[in-house]
């Protein structure tokens, strides 16, 4: 992905086309969690006055300053905002953004929209003639959706595939089984060949849509047999089974893998 600087920036801010209808722009708020930074993407038409932005990401002035730049310099304006789920580091900056360019927010969780209109599995959005699929993908969260560009043969996937490493599965709010669900239905969406592209809310595009979603399937599979490896051994805590299936892992982030331990735990016993 090519990049260039916002004019009038001082600050590292990097936007660029992904795509021919897709353009990214970096939020400043990367942490082990969110990789590089929050990717908020604009969409548009090549020769549409209108765009949708995805995934505002922080509530930092500049970076909102510098998508609603971002969409100057492509000569559009932006007509809606939508939610790939509700986790601050892709909503908290939604409001803020809508009330600089007077337009809504869409989501799937009805407390994080502005205006009427919410967005469920099925929705296509037609903002500046686009033909923008929405597909609920649950399981990182309840509320994660996906959306199919099938212009530019890609899907926006939130932080159900991330451009690096692996996604955590949010337990309470997100659950294995329907994560895996959300994978199968996605590797099904890339085999039909209307997909070969993943555009990530975290990390760089991956342009092997279907060997990221396999190495998904096949890393949740692996951590699954772990874990109950783990459990089989006399692990009974979450804590315990990080100890173990996770001892390679920064300790920094194991707050986050007892999150997905937690998931599994309860996968199996329902499995049971």
């Amino acid at each position: 992905m090519d990049s260039y600087r916002i004019p009038g920036d001082p600050r590292q801010v990097v936007a660029g086309p992904a795509t021919t209808r897709t353009t990214c722009v970096l939020a400043p708020n990367a942490n082990p969690m969110t990789l590089d930074g929050t990717n908020t993407w604009l969409v548009a038409e090549p020769d549409a006055d209108r765009a949708v932005v995805i995934d505002p990401g922080p509530l930092d002035e500049g970076h909102l300053a510098a998508v609603l730049a971002a969409a100057e310099q492509r000569g559009v304006r932006v007509a809606e905002i939508l939610l790939t789920h509700g986790h601050p580091d892709h909503s908290e900056g939604a409001a803020r953004l809508a009330e600089l360019a007077g337009c809504g927010v869409r989501a799937l969780d009805p407390a994080h929209r502005l205006g009427t209109e919410g967005l469920v599995e099925g929705d296509v959005v037609t903002t500046g003639g686009l033909e923008l699929r929405v597909m609920a993908t649950p399981g990182h969260s309840w509320d994660s959706l996906s959306f199919v560009l099938p212009a530019d043969d890609l899907v926006l996937t939130g932080d159900t595939i991330l451009g690096r490493g692996t996604t955590v599965v949010a337990h309470p709010d997100g659950t294995l089984g329907d994560y895996l669900d959300s994978l199968a239905r996605l590797r099904a969406l890339v085999q039909t060949g209307e997909v070969s592209r993943v555009l990530p809310a975290h990390g760089p595009v991956l342009d092997d849509a279907l060997g990221v979603v396999e190495f998904y399937l096949e890393h949740r599979a692996q951590r699954l047999a772990q874990v109950e490896e783990a459990v089989a051994l006399g692990d009974t805590t979450a804590r315990e089974v990080v100890e173990r299936v996770y001892a390679d892992v920064d300790k920094g982030l194991w707050w986050a893998a007892e999150m997905s331990v937690r998931a599994q735990l309860d996968y199996l016993k329902r499995r049971q």
